[in-house]
């Protein structure tokens, strides 16, 4: 007889609507529905929903939540449509700061499946606790619309109160968890497509998956478009079910964006500092850490983020990634993705035209560079 437990099939890692003028700002809802499409990364048998109402000012009232696979611009297959329920009732109230788990419902699901979670906001939410680039489109609807068609619903581009799915699966399925930026969340991919980084390497991978837990915009060492990377790690990484690998993804947004308000990039030794408490706390949990080369990003469009200095230090620190020995493994991220002739650059075929984000094929050639003997998955 198979044993089964609950492991990780979707994650998204949220942030703080207030925090940053950098990002997409979130929005609030009022007697409204909002239908959202997550990409699982693996499948089960049953499953459940984590809620989020971290950076919420006033407590989130959910009158009624529905899960359903999604077949496509918001609508849903119709037979699979189950009505989600939290300690046995229909309607949940979310404390400020607080997180709730549905109770488990019996849906199959394969790995690849985009489940659509359909929620009715009865009162005024306030600004929504929300991830601000998940490159999928949300769908809303006035009143409670939670057993509408969607068809000619408002787009919107965010996600909003939705920070995982769990899936009941074979006892011992592997999960790698991507924590990191906007390489991870997939900022420069096709929206709607699933063309991920992480979603790409799933497709390679015949044993356990891998769950994104990327932020655009994400620093290693302070606060800004979501908690740093130093101060996420257990809440995004450890708690998330079944979790075995980690693959970190960082740096680049430390160089950057300090440049966007005239400050200096952050150092070589406190970014190398910062990586190594990561691979230590990795270490101390018992996952194999996974470091990846910072991707190039010279002559982006936007003002500030490249410089001679950040040029310098980003080679400096891959030099140690690759060579320090401090992560379990290392996956080199620019050698895949630099243009030979100015290693810099994106390589021009798998630029997404920002010069700072990878296209679909780039995220393709990020996820062909892993080794998959790295993650035994």
């Amino acid at each position: 007889m198979t044993t089964t437990t609950w492991v990780a099939g979707f994650r998204s890692a949220v942030l703080d609507p207030n925090e940053s003028i950098l990002i997409q700002p979130s929005r609030g809802f009022r007697d409204q529905t909002v239908r959202q499409i997550l990409h699982l990364d693996g499948g089960g048998t049953t499953l459940r929903v984590l809620l989020s109402n971290e950076y919420g000012k006033e407590p989130l009232v959910i009158g009624a939540a529905r899960v359903a696979v999604g077949t496509g611009e918001g609508t849903i297959d119709p037979a699979t449509d189950t009505v989600l329920r939290f300690g046995g009732a229909a309607e949940v109230t979310i404390p400020v700061g607080g997180y709730r788990r549905s109770d488990p419902v019996e849906l199959a699901v394969q790995a690849g499946t985009d489940l659509a979670l359909t929620l009715y906001l009865p009162g005024d939410t306030g600004l929504a606790t929300y991830s601000a680039t998940p490159s999928q489109l949300a769908y809303v609807l006035p009143g409670n619309a939670v057993s509408a068609s969607f068809v000619g619903a408002e787009e919107a581009d965010n996600r909003y109160f939705v920070a995982g799915v769990d899936v009941l699966a074979p006892e011992g399925t592997a999960i790698a968890v991507a924590f990191g930026d906007s390489w991870f969340e997939g900022g420069g991919t096709s929206t709607g497509a699933n063309l991920r980084f992480p979603n790409q390497l799933n497709r390679r991978l015949h044993r356990g998956w891998v769950v994104n837990q990327g932020i655009g915009g994400n620093r290693l060492l302070t606060d800004e478009v979501g908690l740093r990377g130093l101060a996420r790690f257990d809440r995004d990484v450890l708690t998330v079910p079944g979790a075995t690998h980690v693959l970190f993804h960082f740096g680049l947004n430390d160089l950057g964006l300090p440049g966007m308000s005239g400050e200096p990039p952050a150092t070589a030794e406190d970014l190398i500092a910062g990586f190594t408490t990561l691979a230590a706390r990795a270490r101390a949990a018992g996952l194999t850490g996974i470091g990846m080369t910072m991707g190039p990003y010279a002559g982006t469009i936007y003002p500030g983020i490249d410089s001679a200095q950040g040029r310098v230090i980003r080679r400096r620190v891959n030099d140690w990634i690759r060579t320090a020995a401090v992560f379990d493994a290392v996956v080199d991220v620019a050698a895949a993705v630099q243009d030979p002739d100015e290693p810099d650059r994106i390589r021009p075929d798998l630029d997404s035209g920002d010069h700072l984000h990878l296209n679909d094929a780039g995220a393709r050639a990020m996820a062909e560079a892993v080794d998959l003997s790295y993650l035994r998955l």
